[in-house]
């Protein structure tokens, strides 16, 4: 790897039954815990008002901590101020100074910490190196695109090598085109330098494309954490189901086990499931729209519909199906509508993409 002048502290974040409440009353976030490796990309993901943005404050030490303790880098940081904290963060407006040039926002935080003045310089430009604005750093923010700005934000908060560095929703400012470009650089700038990273956001994408874990949370609780593929294809709870990408929710009977190998009902479909640790009785079967077949013909242990609506968007079609167990919405991945507006259809669910849910 190129030397960029800018090294990794990288640690670890270990949060211990932390609890945060407001006004005495108000419970933002309510008793969680978690562990971040040292070196790791995890998102804290969740609609607004989940606690997403106050913990990742409470890392920053921007917020109290009501109970419980924060450790980073195996040092208990719980009731450390701000500026006794190894972490750096990124903030959604960019926070730039509108009357420093690119150069001098970037040196700030380096002058502030004590270097010298030609030890922040080298830092900058180092800095500037890698994020690819060295050649902008004469300009002033207002003369930047909103990108630009976001690099420039981040090369500032890289060349204090910090041992965390935190987002927080850094690509909301941005157009969809450009947050795509922008968090590619912002995974790849964390691999190449082993950052640890805590991100915020609320886009269920972003947190899919740029993760190694995410924290799923939700009124101030952790619903799920685990791998970007964990949570979309093996949900446990419909909120996390619905909330990241779109799931079909449908009722089923989960009926005799023999062995490792369960039947559950679908309508009237009888399919054959390994391994399944909900309840016999009544159960909800969790698919994702990509994962079910549609045929014109009649098959076996296929589930009988009519076409409501079929959507097309570019590299895919968006079909919602009426069934006697409820509306299913399906997609399929080709430019080629197949089917039309009132057309009987078959809908065929495989049983490895299929996730059971308790009832």
């Amino acid at each position: 790897m190129k030397d960029f002048g800018v090294k990794s502290n990288a640690a670890e974040v270990v949060f211990k039954n932390v609890t945060k409440i407001y006004g005495g009353q108000s419970v933002a976030v309510d008793d969680i815990s978690f562990h971040i490796k040292a070196g790791e990309l995890v998102t804290l993901l969740g609609p607004s008002g989940c606690g997403k943005t106050t913990t990742l404050r409470m890392i920053a030490g921007l917020e109290a901590v009501s109970s419980g303790s924060i450790v980073i880098g195996g040092v208990d940081v719980t009731h450390r101020p701000a500026s006794d904290r190894d972490v750096s963060m990124v903030f959604q407006s960019y926070a730039l100074f509108p009357h420093k040039t690119v150069f001098e926002n970037v040196c700030y935080g380096l002058l502030f910490s004590g270097y010298s003045k030609a030890d922040a310089e080298d830092k900058a430009n180092s800095g500037l190196d890698l994020v690819g604005l060295v050649h902008l750093k004469n300009r002033y923010p207002s003369e930047l695109s909103g990108g630009q700005q976001q690099r420039v934000a981040v090369a500032r908060a890289l060349v204090l090598e910090p041992q965390v560095l935190l987002f927080d929703e850094p690509l909301s400012n941005l157009d969809a085109k450009l947050r795509r470009s922008v968090r590619d650089e912002i995974r790849d700038l964390q691999l190449r330098l082993d950052l640890t990273v805590v991100y915020v956001t609320h886009d269920q994408e972003e947190a899919l494309a740029v993760s190694d874990r995410i924290i799923v949370m939700d009124e101030g609780n952790i619903s799920q954490i685990g791998s970007p593929r964990d949570l979309y294809e093996r949900p446990e709870s419909l909120f996390v189901a619905n909330f990241i990408g779109d799931s079909n929710v449908l009722p089923c009977v989960i009926g005799t086990t023999k062995g490792t190998e369960t039947i559950i009902k679908i309508g009237n479909l009888k399919l054959k499931l390994n391994n399944i640790t909900a309840q016999a009785g009544t159960a909800s079967a969790l698919i994702r729209p990509e994962h079910i077949a549609l045929n014109p013909k009649k098959t076996m242990s296929a589930l009988a519909g009519t076409i409501d609506k079929a959507t097309y968007i570019g590299s895919k079609v968006e079909y919602n199906i009426s069934t006697a167990i409820g509306s299913v919405f399906a997609v399929a991945q080709s430019d080629k509508q197949e089917f039309e507006v009132g057309q009987p259809v078959f809908l065929k669910f495989p049983a490895d993409k299929l996730n059971i849910l308790s009832a």
